[in-house]
C-alpha cells in the first residue's frame, strides 16, 4: 500500500481532487515517513489509546495513528477536504469532525467519542493558533493524558523552557503548571508540502495532577513578573499595575524568601506559587 506521506502519492491525491492549499489556514502536509513515525513514537501510542488529532490535513499522520491506536477522532477546519477524506481516511477506527477546534464543544466531543476513557492529543498545529489551542486543551475539564504537537521551533523552545533559559517566560510557567513538557526533536521545513519558511519541533506534554489554587490570580502574578523581564522583580511588580505598594511588594518577596533583585526568568513554578499565596495574604 502506498502511504499518504509519499510525495508521489500525495501529489496524485491532491491533483485528483483539485485541492489548493489555503495559506490562511497554515496548511503544510508532511511528506516524510520517518518524521510521521517519530511523532507517533513521541506520543507513546498503544493499541488501547484513544487519539484526538487536530488538523489532520489529507491524513498522513492520521493514517499512522490509526495503525497504532484503538480509535482516532480527527478535527478538520477545511471543509474542502471532505470528499478527499472519503478516500484517504476511509479507515474503520477513524472519525473526522469538521469545524474550527477553537469553537467546538470539546467536552461534548470527548464524552460522545471516548466516554469516560482517557485520550491523547496529537497535532501538527498551524503556527497562528498554537497557543489558543493548547490553552483550550489544558483548561478544559476532560480526561486528557498527554499532548504531542508539532509547532514552530521557537514556540517549542518557549513551551519547554526551564528557569534561567532565555526562552523562559509566562507561557513556560503556564505549561509547567499543567504539564511535564519535553522538547523531543526538530523538524526541518523540507519534510512539508508546501515548504514553510520556518523549522518546526515536536514537544510532548504529559498532564500533571493540578493543585487546588486560584490559577487566575497565579498567572496574573506571573504575567506581572514578566512585564519588564530585564528588570528586577521589585521593579517589575511595581510597574505592572498590581494594586500593591512598593513596601507591600518588598514584604511579599521577603515572606517568600525571594531576593527582590532577582528577575522573573530565574523563578521556578514553585516560587511563583509561593508568591501568589503571599500576595493574596497582603491583599
Amino acid at each position: 500500500m502506498d502511504r499518504l506521506y509519499k510525495p508521489s502519492k500525495l501529489s496524485e491525491i491532491l491533483s485528483k481532487y483539485g485541492f489548493r492549499f489555503t495559506k490562511s489556514l497554515g496548511q503544510n502536509f508532511l511528506i516524510d515517513g520517518n518524521i510521521v513515525r517519530k511523532i507517533a513514537d513521541a506520543a507513546e501510542i498503544s493499541e488501547d489509546d484513544n487519539i484526538l488529532e487536530i488538523g489532520p490535513g489529507v491524513g498522513t499522520m492520521t493514517e499512522e495513528l490509526a495503525l497504532r491506536a484503538k480509535k482516532v477522532v480527527a478535527v478538520e477546519i477545511d471543509e474542502k477536504l471532505r470528499e478527499l477524506h472519503k478516500e484517504t481516511l476511509d479507515i474503520e477506527n477513524v472519525k473526522v469532525i469538521y469545524g474550527d477546534f477553537l469553537e467546538l464543544d470539546l467536552e461534548k466531543i470527548v464524552e460522545e467519542e471516548f466516554g469516560d476513557e482517557g485520550f491523547k492529543v496529537v497535532a501538527n498545529l498551524p503556527y497562528y493558533v498554537t497557543t489558543p489551542i493548547i490553552e483550550k486543551l489544558l483548561l478544559s475539564k476532560v480526561n486528557l493524558i498527554s499532548i504531542t504537537v508539532m509547532v514552530q521551533k521557537e514556540v517549542a523552545k518557549r513551551l519547554a523552557a526551564q528557569p534561567g533559559n532565555k526562552d523562559y517566560g509566562s507561557l513556560s510557567v503556564f505549561i509547567n503548571y499543567y504539564t511535564d513538557c519535553k522538547y523531543k526533536f526538530q523538524v526541518p521545513s523540507s519534510v512539508f508540502m508546501p515548504k514553510p519558511n520556518v523549522d518546526s519541533a515536536v514537544v510532548n506534554l504529559k498532564m500533571k495532577e493540578r493543585e487546588d489554587l486560584d490559577t487566575d490570580f497565579l498567572f496574573k502574578i506571573v504575567r506581572a513578573a514578566f512585564t519588564t523581564r530585564r528588570k528586577t522583580l521589585l521593579n517589575s511588580f511595581s510597574n505592572s499595575g498590581l494594586p500593591y505598594s512598593k513596601d507591600d511588594i518588598k514584604r511579599v518577596l521577603e515572606l517568600s524568601g525571594i531576593d527582590a533583585g532577582r528577575r522573573a526568568e530565574t523563578l521556578s513554578l514553585e516560587e511563583f506559587i509561593i508568591l501568589s499565596v503571599n500576595f493574596k495574604s497582603v491583599g
